[in-house]
């Protein structure tokens, strides 16, 4: 379906758009192409209050060998409880509810802002972009503003190095991703919406008690983190104690296993104070990366 236009929740923030997305009244206008799982985009109303969202019935979810059958939508709401907690709001309100093809995760539809080539000033419609955030550059080494992530290939045996912007909201998702252990950050899962914000979306692979981590954001790997990430893992180290209302939530959400492996990838951080590296273990790219 073509790219929908994003209805306005008028003056609702935080908790309002919250109980709005847990029990408005769900209608689905439409199927959103190219994802592995049925994704649903909506309409969400309640009290004169409507706002576009997207759908994922947990009935849609491809079976994964390495995550339980029917709980990747849990695991996005879980993506969410975190973010909130680290006070940056990276990912969009979430909840889990039912709707018309049963229980699933609903989350608020971002408008992505249009994003300029590299030198140019404008987006794709036109309009002033936002200053990309990825791109492949035949330089051996990234340009001022820039983080180096891997050497790709473009064809006809040529390789270009993959980079990413050096961005503190792209630093800032970079942390969360290794909190909640997200297996597939690609390109496609960063919305920079106008004003400046940048939201990532798609968390259903996350929270993995094995180390899962893959993402094109390795530009700060082995890096201290910065003051205001060192503040943000200490607070979740306290939230994450046994018996806070974050941990009964994530209860409901996630294992007791899962809980545990959390609350030992934020001690890590806490420890070495710095983003983390490839284990070597496991693909340390998405793919396809976009």
């Amino acid at each position: 379906m073509p790219a929908p236009e994003r209805i306005s929740s008028r003056s609702l923030t935080g908790t309002g758009l919250v109980d709005l997305l847990t029990e408005g009244e769900l209608t689905v206008l439409g199927q959103i192409r190219g994802a592995s799982n049925a994704v649903l985009y909506c309409t969400v109303a309640r009290d004169g209050e409507e706002a576009a969202c997207v759908y994922k019935p947990v009935a849609g979810e491809q079976p994964l060998w390495d995550f339980p059958d029917g709980t990747l939508a849990a695991r996005e709401v879980a993506a969410y409880e975190i973010s909130e907690v680290t006070g940056w709001g990276l990912v969009p309100p979430t909840v889990l509810r039912d709707g018309p093809y049963g229980e699933g995760m609903c989350q608020l539809w971002i408008d992505a802002a249009p994003q300029r080539e590299d030198g140019d000033e404008n987006g794709g419609d036109g309009e002033a972009g936002e200053p990309p955030l990825l791109a492949l550059v035949e330089d051996e080494e990234p340009g001022e503003g820039w983080k180096a992530v891997a050497h790709a290939e473009v064809g006809e045996g040529r390789t270009a190095l993959l980079v990413h912007a050096d961005d503190a909201r792209l630093r800032r998702l970079a942390v969360l991703d290794a909190v909640i252990n997200n297996g597939d950050r690609k390109g496609g899962h960063l919305l920079p919406a106008p004003g400046g914000r940048l939201y990532g979306i798609d968390h259903g692979v996350t929270f993995n008690a094995d180390d899962k981590l893959r993402t094109l954001l390795w530009g700060w790997a082995g890096e201290p983190l910065t003051a205001e990430a060192v503040e943000v893992v200490e607070r979740l180290g306290a939230e994450l104690a046994p018996g806070t209302p974050l941990v009964t939530r994530l209860a409901e959400l996630i294992t007791e296993v899962e809980i545990e492996a959390l609350r030992g990838r934020v001690a890590g951080l806490r420890a070495t104070g710095r983003h983390p590296e490839p284990s070597g273990q496991w693909p340390s790219i998405p793919w396809p990366p976009v």
